[in-house]
Protein backbone atom coordinates (compact mmCIF):
# COMPACT_ATOMS: atom_id res chain seq x y z
CA UNK A 1 0.00 0.00 0.00
CA UNK A 2 2.98 2.15 0.65
CA UNK A 3 3.93 1.59 -2.65
CA UNK A 4 0.86 2.38 -4.13
CA UNK A 5 -0.26 -1.20 -4.12
CA UNK A 6 -3.85 -2.76 -2.77
CA UNK A 7 -3.32 -6.17 -2.45
CA UNK A 8 -6.25 -8.77 -2.60
CA UNK A 9 -6.74 -9.61 1.38
CA UNK A 10 -8.22 -12.89 1.94
CA UNK A 11 -8.15 -15.98 4.38
CA UNK A 12 -9.60 -19.72 4.09
CA UNK A 13 -12.31 -19.04 6.89
CA UNK A 14 -14.98 -16.19 7.81
CA UNK A 15 -12.80 -16.40 11.30
CA UNK A 16 -9.56 -15.75 9.88
CA UNK A 17 -10.95 -13.13 6.92
CA UNK A 18 -12.07 -10.97 10.58
CA UNK A 19 -8.77 -11.13 11.96
CA UNK A 20 -7.24 -9.27 8.96
CA UNK A 21 -9.89 -6.67 7.74
CA UNK A 22 -10.54 -9.29 4.29
CA UNK A 23 -12.57 -11.60 1.88
CA UNK A 24 -12.92 -15.35 2.39
CA UNK A 25 -11.41 -16.41 -0.27
CA UNK A 26 -14.55 -18.33 -1.50
CA UNK A 27 -16.14 -14.96 -1.54
CA UNK A 28 -13.75 -13.53 -3.39
CA UNK A 29 -13.04 -15.55 -6.58
CA UNK A 30 -17.04 -16.16 -6.22
CA UNK A 31 -16.91 -20.22 -6.11
CA UNK A 32 -19.10 -20.05 -2.93
CA UNK A 33 -20.10 -23.27 -1.47
CA UNK A 34 -19.18 -25.23 -5.09
CA UNK A 35 -18.29 -28.61 -4.03
CA UNK A 36 -17.01 -28.94 -7.61
CA UNK A 37 -16.39 -26.43 -10.76
CA UNK A 38 -17.79 -27.03 -14.38
CA UNK A 39 -17.21 -25.33 -17.26
CA UNK A 40 -20.31 -23.25 -17.09
CA UNK A 41 -19.72 -22.17 -13.32
CA UNK A 42 -16.24 -21.20 -14.33
CA UNK A 43 -18.17 -19.00 -17.47
CA UNK A 44 -20.80 -17.70 -14.80
CA UNK A 45 -18.01 -16.58 -12.51
CA UNK A 46 -16.08 -14.48 -15.19
CA UNK A 47 -19.01 -12.91 -16.15
CA UNK A 48 -20.02 -11.67 -12.73
CA UNK A 49 -18.79 -7.84 -12.48
CA UNK A 50 -18.15 -8.27 -8.75
CA UNK A 51 -15.62 -10.93 -9.18
CA UNK A 52 -14.07 -9.07 -12.20
CA UNK A 53 -13.70 -5.99 -10.52
CA UNK A 54 -11.64 -8.03 -7.64
CA UNK A 55 -9.90 -10.71 -8.97
CA UNK A 56 -8.54 -8.69 -12.42
CA UNK A 57 -7.63 -5.65 -10.37
CA UNK A 58 -4.96 -6.43 -7.92
CA UNK A 59 -1.20 -7.58 -8.73
CA UNK A 60 -0.83 -9.45 -5.26
CA UNK A 61 -3.16 -12.10 -3.89
CA UNK A 62 -2.96 -13.02 -0.18
CA UNK A 63 -4.75 -16.05 1.19
CA UNK A 64 -4.16 -16.83 4.92
CA UNK A 65 -4.70 -19.69 7.42
CA UNK A 66 -3.97 -22.01 4.10
CA UNK A 67 -3.35 -25.14 6.22
CA UNK A 68 -7.48 -25.30 5.68
CA UNK A 69 -8.34 -24.73 2.24
CA UNK A 70 -8.10 -28.26 0.34
CA UNK A 71 -6.04 -28.81 -2.75
CA UNK A 72 -9.29 -28.69 -4.52
CA UNK A 73 -10.66 -25.15 -3.61
CA UNK A 74 -7.41 -23.78 -4.15
CA UNK A 75 -7.44 -25.52 -8.31
CA UNK A 76 -10.68 -24.17 -8.45
CA UNK A 77 -9.74 -20.56 -7.48
CA UNK A 78 -6.71 -20.75 -9.50
CA UNK A 79 -9.09 -21.60 -12.23
CA UNK A 80 -11.02 -18.68 -11.65
CA UNK A 81 -8.04 -16.52 -11.23
CA UNK A 82 -6.84 -17.79 -14.94
CA UNK A 83 -9.77 -17.00 -16.64
CA UNK A 84 -10.85 -13.98 -15.31
CA UNK A 85 -7.66 -12.49 -16.34
CA UNK A 86 -7.18 -13.95 -18.96
CA UNK A 87 -3.78 -15.21 -18.60
CA UNK A 88 -2.73 -18.15 -18.67
CA UNK A 89 -0.22 -17.86 -16.25
CA UNK A 90 -0.51 -19.51 -13.14
CA UNK A 91 -3.56 -17.84 -10.87
CA UNK A 92 -3.17 -15.31 -14.19
CA UNK A 93 0.06 -14.02 -13.22
CA UNK A 94 -0.91 -12.63 -9.91
CA UNK A 95 1.67 -13.17 -7.26
CA UNK A 96 0.39 -14.94 -4.64
CA UNK A 97 1.21 -14.89 -1.38
CA UNK A 98 -0.08 -18.69 1.18
CA UNK A 99 0.77 -17.42 4.80
CA UNK A 100 -0.34 -20.54 7.52
CA UNK A 101 1.06 -22.72 9.40
CA UNK A 102 0.17 -26.46 9.00
CA UNK A 103 0.59 -28.29 11.78
CA UNK A 104 -2.30 -26.11 12.78
CA UNK A 105 -5.97 -27.70 11.53
CA UNK A 106 -6.48 -29.84 8.39
CA UNK A 107 -8.77 -28.85 5.32
CA UNK A 108 -11.91 -29.89 6.75
CA UNK A 109 -13.42 -33.17 5.12
CA UNK A 110 -16.46 -32.26 3.52
CA UNK A 111 -17.92 -31.96 -0.44
CA UNK A 112 -19.30 -28.88 0.70
CA UNK A 113 -16.12 -27.11 -0.01
CA UNK A 114 -16.28 -23.61 1.61
CA UNK A 115 -19.68 -24.35 2.90
CA UNK A 116 -21.65 -20.74 4.39
CA UNK A 117 -19.31 -18.95 2.43
CA UNK A 118 -20.74 -16.37 0.26
CA UNK A 119 -20.34 -15.68 -3.49
CA UNK A 120 -19.74 -12.56 -5.12
CA UNK A 121 -23.22 -11.38 -4.99
CA UNK A 122 -23.38 -11.60 -1.48
CA UNK A 123 -25.86 -14.86 -1.19
CA UNK A 124 -24.59 -18.72 -1.15
CA UNK A 125 -24.43 -20.05 -4.54
CA UNK A 126 -24.63 -24.01 -5.22
CA UNK A 127 -23.97 -25.76 -8.67
CA UNK A 128 -26.02 -28.43 -9.65
CA UNK A 129 -24.59 -28.83 -12.93
CA UNK A 130 -26.10 -30.85 -15.54
CA UNK A 131 -23.94 -34.59 -16.19
CA UNK A 132 -23.30 -32.99 -19.46
CA UNK A 133 -21.45 -30.55 -17.83
CA UNK A 134 -17.37 -31.06 -18.08
CA UNK A 135 -16.11 -30.92 -14.15
CA UNK A 136 -13.01 -29.45 -14.48
CA UNK A 137 -12.80 -29.98 -10.39
CA UNK A 138 -14.01 -32.59 -8.03
CA UNK A 139 -12.88 -35.35 -5.56
CA UNK A 140 -13.89 -37.57 -2.80
CA UNK A 141 -14.01 -35.15 0.59
CA UNK A 142 -12.90 -32.20 -1.76
CA UNK A 143 -9.63 -34.43 -2.88
CA UNK A 144 -8.65 -33.19 -6.20
CA UNK A 145 -7.98 -35.68 -8.48
CA UNK A 146 -4.35 -37.17 -8.87
CA UNK A 147 -3.46 -35.73 -4.96
CA UNK A 148 -2.41 -37.51 -2.58
CA UNK A 149 -3.88 -35.43 0.21
CA UNK A 150 -6.43 -32.99 1.28
CA UNK A 151 -3.59 -30.32 1.88
CA UNK A 152 -3.18 -26.97 -0.34
CA UNK A 153 0.57 -27.96 -0.72
CA UNK A 154 -0.76 -31.29 -2.74
CA UNK A 155 -2.93 -29.30 -5.01
CA UNK A 156 -1.76 -28.83 -9.08
CA UNK A 157 -2.25 -25.25 -8.33
CA UNK A 158 0.88 -24.61 -6.01
CA UNK A 159 2.54 -27.06 -8.01
CA UNK A 160 2.32 -24.43 -10.95
CA UNK A 161 2.69 -21.55 -8.62
CA UNK A 162 5.73 -23.40 -7.88
CA UNK A 163 6.09 -20.84 -4.23
CA UNK A 164 9.75 -19.59 -2.28
CA UNK A 165 9.56 -21.07 1.07
CA UNK A 166 9.76 -18.13 3.35
CA UNK A 167 9.73 -20.05 7.18
CA UNK A 168 9.03 -17.83 9.68
CA UNK A 169 10.83 -18.44 12.83
CA UNK A 170 10.78 -15.59 15.54
CA UNK A 171 7.59 -16.06 17.56
CA UNK A 172 5.69 -12.96 18.74
CA UNK A 173 2.42 -14.58 20.80
CA UNK A 174 4.41 -16.14 23.73
CA UNK A 175 7.40 -15.64 25.30
CA UNK A 176 7.75 -18.22 27.85
CA UNK A 177 10.55 -20.19 27.14
CA UNK A 178 8.97 -23.65 29.02
CA UNK A 179 5.41 -23.40 27.04
CA UNK A 180 7.76 -22.31 23.85
CA UNK A 181 9.18 -25.79 24.40
CA UNK A 182 6.06 -27.62 24.62
CA UNK A 183 5.24 -26.20 22.01
CA UNK A 184 7.81 -26.80 19.83
CA UNK A 185 8.18 -30.48 21.30
CA UNK A 186 4.05 -30.80 20.10
CA UNK A 187 5.88 -29.68 16.43
CA UNK A 188 8.44 -32.00 16.15
CA UNK A 189 6.75 -35.19 17.70
CA UNK A 190 9.11 -35.08 20.87
CA UNK A 191 6.70 -34.55 23.51
CA UNK A 192 8.22 -36.15 26.68
CA UNK A 193 6.64 -36.79 30.17
CA UNK A 194 8.75 -33.33 31.15
CA UNK A 195 6.19 -31.65 28.79
CA UNK A 196 3.01 -33.53 30.06
CA UNK A 197 4.06 -32.79 33.52
CA UNK A 198 3.98 -28.94 32.84
CA UNK A 199 -0.04 -29.30 31.00
CA UNK A 200 -0.90 -31.33 34.34
CA UNK A 201 -0.08 -28.52 36.67
CA UNK A 202 -2.51 -26.40 34.81
CA UNK A 203 -5.42 -28.67 35.58
CA UNK A 204 -8.62 -26.86 36.62
CA UNK A 205 -12.18 -28.94 36.54
CA UNK A 206 -14.03 -25.96 35.89
CA UNK A 207 -13.03 -22.25 34.10
CA UNK A 208 -13.02 -18.54 35.76
CA UNK A 209 -15.76 -16.37 35.52
CA UNK A 210 -15.18 -14.44 31.85
CA UNK A 211 -12.99 -16.73 31.01
CA UNK A 212 -13.09 -17.93 26.90
CA UNK A 213 -13.72 -21.84 27.11
CA UNK A 214 -12.36 -23.85 23.93
CA UNK A 215 -13.73 -27.24 23.25
CA UNK A 216 -13.52 -30.05 20.30
CA UNK A 217 -17.08 -30.78 19.58
CA UNK A 218 -20.03 -28.85 19.20
CA UNK A 219 -22.02 -30.40 22.17
CA UNK A 220 -20.20 -29.27 24.58
CA UNK A 221 -20.00 -25.62 22.88
CA UNK A 222 -23.91 -25.43 22.80
CA UNK A 223 -24.29 -26.57 26.58
CA UNK A 224 -22.01 -24.24 27.76
CA UNK A 225 -23.46 -21.39 25.68
CA UNK A 226 -27.17 -22.40 26.70
CA UNK A 227 -26.16 -22.73 30.56
CA UNK A 228 -24.36 -19.25 30.39
CA UNK A 229 -27.87 -17.38 28.41
CA UNK A 230 -29.90 -19.33 30.86
CA UNK A 231 -27.93 -17.24 33.50
CA UNK A 232 -28.94 -13.75 32.41
CA UNK A 233 -31.95 -12.46 34.04
CA UNK A 234 -33.79 -10.47 30.91
CA UNK A 235 -36.31 -11.53 28.53
CA UNK A 236 -36.09 -14.23 25.64
CA UNK A 237 -36.36 -13.47 22.43
CA UNK A 238 -36.64 -16.11 20.13
CA UNK A 239 -35.65 -16.11 16.56
CA UNK A 240 -37.12 -19.39 14.19
CA UNK A 241 -35.64 -19.84 10.74
CA UNK A 242 -37.68 -19.64 7.59
CA UNK A 243 -37.51 -21.91 4.80
CA UNK A 244 -38.00 -22.63 1.07
CA UNK A 245 -37.52 -25.23 -2.01
CA UNK A 246 -37.36 -29.10 -1.63
CA UNK A 247 -37.12 -30.29 1.38
CA UNK A 248 -33.54 -32.14 0.54
CA UNK A 249 -31.66 -28.66 -0.65
CA UNK A 250 -32.90 -27.43 2.42
CA UNK A 251 -31.56 -29.29 4.73
CA UNK A 252 -28.06 -29.00 2.47
CA UNK A 253 -28.20 -25.05 3.57
CA UNK A 254 -29.01 -25.51 7.17
CA UNK A 255 -26.28 -28.22 7.50
CA UNK A 256 -23.90 -25.18 6.28
CA UNK A 257 -25.99 -22.46 8.04
CA UNK A 258 -23.70 -21.75 11.69
CA UNK A 259 -26.98 -20.20 12.79
CA UNK A 260 -29.27 -22.24 14.63
CA UNK A 261 -32.84 -22.96 13.55
CA UNK A 262 -33.97 -21.43 16.83
CA UNK A 263 -31.81 -18.33 17.80
CA UNK A 264 -32.90 -17.81 21.65
CA UNK A 265 -31.29 -14.21 23.00
CA UNK A 266 -31.37 -12.05 25.83
CA UNK A 267 -29.33 -8.60 26.67
CA UNK A 268 -25.85 -9.32 27.63
CA UNK A 269 -25.66 -12.43 25.78
CA UNK A 270 -22.18 -13.22 24.21
CA UNK A 271 -22.88 -13.53 20.32
CA UNK A 272 -20.46 -13.71 16.77
CA UNK A 273 -21.98 -12.86 13.18
CA UNK A 274 -22.24 -15.74 10.88
CA UNK A 275 -22.45 -13.70 7.76
CA UNK A 276 -20.51 -11.55 5.93
CA UNK A 277 -22.15 -8.11 5.22
CA UNK A 278 -21.60 -7.95 2.05
CA UNK A 279 -24.34 -4.31 2.25
CA UNK A 280 -22.57 -2.16 4.15
CA UNK A 281 -19.41 -4.13 5.53
CA UNK A 282 -19.79 -3.64 8.85
CA UNK A 283 -19.52 -7.52 10.22
CA UNK A 284 -18.56 -10.54 8.69
CA UNK A 285 -18.27 -14.22 9.58
CA UNK A 286 -16.82 -14.05 12.92
CA UNK A 287 -17.58 -10.45 14.46
CA UNK A 288 -18.27 -10.72 17.90
CA UNK A 289 -19.65 -8.73 20.36
CA UNK A 290 -22.86 -8.71 23.34
CA UNK A 291 -26.50 -7.97 22.74
CA UNK A 292 -27.26 -4.94 24.13
CA UNK A 293 -31.20 -4.41 23.00
CA UNK A 294 -33.82 -5.37 20.80
CA UNK A 295 -35.14 -2.40 17.83
CA UNK A 296 -38.37 -1.51 19.38
CA UNK A 297 -40.38 -1.70 15.73
CA UNK A 298 -38.90 -4.78 14.31
CA UNK A 299 -37.35 -7.18 17.56
CA UNK A 300 -34.06 -6.74 15.47
CA UNK A 301 -31.24 -7.64 17.47
CA UNK A 302 -28.81 -4.79 18.27
CA UNK A 303 -24.89 -6.13 18.79
CA UNK A 304 -22.22 -3.81 20.37
CA UNK A 305 -18.91 -5.11 19.03
CA UNK A 306 -15.29 -4.90 20.70
CA UNK A 307 -14.66 -1.32 19.24
CA UNK A 308 -18.32 -0.56 20.91
CA UNK A 309 -19.87 -0.28 17.73
CA UNK A 310 -23.62 -0.86 17.70
CA UNK A 311 -24.69 -2.90 14.72
CA UNK A 312 -27.86 -4.51 13.38
CA UNK A 313 -28.49 -8.17 12.98
CA UNK A 314 -30.99 -7.70 10.61
CA UNK A 315 -32.95 -11.35 8.81
CA UNK A 316 -30.42 -12.51 5.93
CA UNK A 317 -30.70 -15.14 3.48
CA UNK A 318 -28.44 -18.47 2.20
CA UNK A 319 -29.57 -19.12 -0.90
CA UNK A 320 -29.04 -22.32 -3.27
CA UNK A 321 -28.96 -20.81 -6.98
CA UNK A 322 -28.55 -22.39 -10.44
CA UNK A 323 -28.32 -20.42 -13.34
CA UNK A 324 -29.88 -17.83 -11.74
CA UNK A 325 -32.60 -19.66 -10.14
CA UNK A 326 -33.21 -20.17 -6.37
CA UNK A 327 -33.81 -23.77 -5.87
CA UNK A 328 -34.02 -23.55 -2.26
CA UNK A 329 -33.62 -20.52 0.36
CA UNK A 330 -33.08 -20.11 4.39
CA UNK A 331 -33.92 -17.07 6.13
CA UNK A 332 -32.09 -15.82 10.18
CA UNK A 333 -30.83 -13.64 11.92
CA UNK A 334 -26.73 -14.19 11.40
CA UNK A 335 -25.76 -14.48 14.93
CA UNK A 336 -25.19 -17.31 17.50
CA UNK A 337 -24.26 -17.96 21.18
CA UNK A 338 -19.92 -17.45 21.84
CA UNK A 339 -19.17 -17.94 25.14
CA UNK A 340 -17.69 -21.08 24.32
CA UNK A 341 -16.79 -22.10 20.77
CA UNK A 342 -14.94 -24.92 19.13
CA UNK A 343 -11.05 -25.25 18.49
CA UNK A 344 -12.12 -24.82 14.64
CA UNK A 345 -13.74 -21.03 15.18
CA UNK A 346 -10.58 -19.97 17.90
CA UNK A 347 -7.90 -20.54 14.91
CA UNK A 348 -5.91 -17.43 14.35
CA UNK A 349 -7.36 -15.71 18.10
CA UNK A 350 -4.51 -14.91 20.98
CA UNK A 351 -5.81 -14.92 24.18
CA UNK A 352 -4.71 -14.00 27.56
CA UNK A 353 -6.23 -16.69 29.32
CA UNK A 354 -8.65 -19.57 27.55
CA UNK A 355 -10.24 -22.97 29.34
CA UNK A 356 -10.24 -25.72 27.40
CA UNK A 357 -11.31 -29.44 27.63
CA UNK A 358 -9.19 -31.50 24.69
CA UNK A 359 -9.91 -34.68 26.27
CA UNK A 360 -12.45 -35.04 22.97
CA UNK A 361 -9.65 -34.03 20.84
CA UNK A 362 -10.26 -36.34 17.77
CA UNK A 363 -8.13 -34.47 14.89
CA UNK A 364 -4.59 -34.16 14.55
CA UNK A 365 -3.26 -30.40 15.20
CA UNK A 366 -6.43 -29.46 17.30
CA UNK A 367 -4.24 -29.88 20.61
CA UNK A 368 -1.74 -27.81 19.19
CA UNK A 369 -4.42 -24.84 18.28
CA UNK A 370 -6.13 -24.49 21.47
CA UNK A 371 -2.90 -24.82 23.50
CA UNK A 372 -1.16 -21.93 21.41
CA UNK A 373 -3.98 -19.54 21.73
CA UNK A 374 -3.18 -18.45 25.01
CA UNK A 375 -0.02 -16.25 25.36
CA UNK A 376 1.53 -17.95 28.53
CA UNK A 377 1.31 -20.86 30.38
CA UNK A 378 -0.31 -18.98 33.38
CA UNK A 379 -3.41 -18.23 30.88
CA UNK A 380 -3.89 -22.10 30.52
CA UNK A 381 -6.82 -24.11 32.27
CA UNK A 382 -7.04 -27.28 31.28
CA UNK A 383 -10.28 -29.67 32.22
CA UNK A 384 -9.17 -32.86 29.87
CA UNK A 385 -6.22 -34.02 27.60
CA UNK A 386 -6.00 -37.01 25.63
CA UNK A 387 -2.98 -38.32 23.50
CA UNK A 388 -4.12 -36.91 19.84
CA UNK A 389 -4.57 -33.49 21.16
CA UNK A 390 -0.72 -33.65 21.47
CA UNK A 391 -0.37 -35.07 17.96
CA UNK A 392 0.30 -33.66 14.39
CA UNK A 393 -0.46 -35.29 10.91
CA UNK A 394 2.46 -37.43 10.09
CA UNK A 395 2.18 -35.71 6.40
CA UNK A 396 2.57 -32.44 7.83
CA UNK A 397 6.08 -33.72 9.64
CA UNK A 398 7.50 -34.80 6.88
CA UNK A 399 6.35 -31.46 4.28
CA UNK A 400 7.81 -29.56 7.11
CA UNK A 401 11.14 -30.79 6.94
CA UNK A 402 11.33 -30.11 2.80
CA UNK A 403 9.95 -26.45 3.88
CA UNK A 404 12.50 -25.76 6.09
CA UNK A 405 15.57 -26.89 3.46
CA UNK A 406 13.24 -25.28 0.57
CA UNK A 407 13.79 -21.76 3.13
CA UNK A 408 17.30 -22.13 3.79
CA UNK A 409 17.64 -22.69 0.07
CA UNK A 410 15.86 -19.42 -0.62
CA UNK A 411 17.55 -17.21 2.06
CA UNK A 412 21.23 -18.46 1.28
CA UNK A 413 20.53 -17.32 -2.36
CA UNK A 414 19.36 -13.57 -1.71
CA UNK A 415 22.02 -13.61 0.75
CA UNK A 416 24.26 -14.30 -1.94
CA UNK A 417 22.53 -11.08 -3.78
CA UNK A 418 23.61 -7.01 -3.59
CA UNK A 419 21.24 -4.81 -1.90
CA UNK A 420 21.29 -3.08 -5.63
CA UNK A 421 20.68 -6.27 -6.43
CA UNK A 422 17.54 -7.13 -4.21
CA UNK A 423 16.47 -3.39 -4.38
CA UNK A 424 16.24 -3.41 -8.77
CA UNK A 425 13.93 -6.71 -8.21
CA UNK A 426 11.86 -4.98 -5.81
CA UNK A 427 11.82 -1.93 -7.86
CA UNK A 428 11.26 -4.31 -11.03
CA UNK A 429 8.53 -5.97 -9.78
CA UNK A 430 6.52 -2.73 -8.35
CA UNK A 431 6.41 -1.29 -11.35
CA UNK A 432 5.11 -5.05 -13.41
CA UNK A 433 2.20 -4.79 -10.90
CA UNK A 434 1.25 -1.03 -11.14
CA UNK A 435 3.25 0.26 -7.95
CA UNK A 436 5.70 2.67 -7.59
CA UNK A 437 9.35 2.60 -6.51
CA UNK A 438 10.23 4.27 -3.13
CA UNK A 439 12.41 7.08 -4.91
CA UNK A 440 9.47 7.37 -7.58
CA UNK A 441 6.82 7.72 -4.31
CA UNK A 442 9.05 10.40 -2.70
CA UNK A 443 8.70 12.23 -6.13
CA UNK A 444 4.95 12.15 -6.17
CA UNK A 445 4.77 13.16 -2.45
CA UNK A 446 7.06 16.28 -3.10
CA UNK A 447 4.91 17.30 -5.66
CA UNK A 448 1.63 17.03 -3.83
CA UNK A 449 3.30 19.03 -1.41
Amino acid sequence: RGRGVEPAITASTGIAATHIGGYTIHSWSGIGIKPFLSLYDLDAISQNKGVVGRVGTPGVLIIDEVSMLSNNVLSMVEAVCREVRRDSRPFGGLQVVFVGDFFQLPPVKNRQEGRNEESASGRGRGSYSDDTQEILFEGEAGLEAGAQSDFAFSSSAWARAKPFICYLSEQHRQEDSSFLGLLSAIRLDTVGEDHKNLLRKRYAKAPKKGVTQLYSHNMDVDRINMGELGKLSEETKTFTMQSHGPEKLVAGLKRGCLSPEVLALKVGARVMFTKNDHVTHKFVNGTQGTVVGFMKDTGVPMVQNKEGKVLFADPVEWLLQEGGRVLASIEQVPLRLAWAMTVHKSQGMSLDEAHMDLSGAFEYGQGYVALSRVRTLGGLSLAGLNERALEVHPEVLAKDAEFRSQSDAVRDAFGQMSAQECTAMQDNFLRAIGGKTRKEKEVEEEELE
